[in-house]
Formats: structure tokens, sequence, C-alpha cells
């Protein structure tokens, strides 16, 4: 499957790793420059666009205000370049949740919203 994976911290650098590990192609990008290069096996890409793609996107980003900063506000619903899936694993409100959902079917994107409530300690040793 071809995963664009965008939000790079400790928890999305684990699960990204383990895409690759499950043999996956993936292309990541981060909002800080330079995180993507350090994911050994994934495919660092220049916007989130361009990670915004494929088969399906998985978001791990901080915050609500993240999410809606690079989804939202950077178009990505709007592009060419769609994924079939867009899997938002960031901890994010209810309302905003909500708002996706609305958004991402008027797009014709499916959206799960599968906020992570865990540790990256026990993902990450076992990368």
């Amino acid at each position: 499957m071809d995963v664009g994976f965008i939000g790079l911290g400790r928890m999305g650098r684990a699960m990204a790793a383990k895409l690759i590990e499950a043999g996956h192609t993936v292309r990541v990008w981060n909002r800080s420059p330079g995180v993507a290069q350090e994911i050994v096996g994934a495919t660092p890409v220049g916007t989130a666009a361009e990670a915004f793609a494929g088969d399906a996107a998985i978001t791990m980003l901080s915050d609500d205000a993240a999410l809606r900063s690079v989804i939202v506000e950077g178009g990505l619903l709007d592009g060419a370049g769609r994924p079939g899936l867009h899997l938002s694993m960031s901890t994010i409100s209810v309302a905003l949740a909500q708002e996706l959902a609305a958004i991402h079917a008027r797009a014709g994107i499916a959206y799960v919203g599968a906020p992570v409530f865990g540790r990256p300690a026990r993902v990450w040793p076992r990368v």
C-alpha cells in the first residue's frame, strides 16, 4: 500500500517505521524540516500535499490548530492527488473531528478519526 504520513513526532516516527517494516511504501512530511530525513526506508517529500496522496494518508499532529493548518487551511482536500482514505490519529476535539468528517464527505474522501491515547514507548522500543 502507498501511504503518506504527516506528523513525525515521537509517536509518528514510530508508526511510520512500523508501516515500513510491514512492507508499505511510505512518504513522509513534517512541519519541521529535516525530521523526515531521519525515517529509514521512507521517502521524504517536500510538501504536505505530496504526502497527502496515494492509497491512504495518516496524520499524527499535535492538536486542533496543527491539523486544521495542514489539512484545511493547506487546501489538501481540494488538490488533485488526494488519498482514498485519511486516517487522522491526532488527538483533536470532537468539534474538529465532526467538521473534518463533513469536509471529507464533500470531497469524496473516506475519513477515519482514530486518536491515539498511548505513549511512544509502547511502540518505539520494538522498532
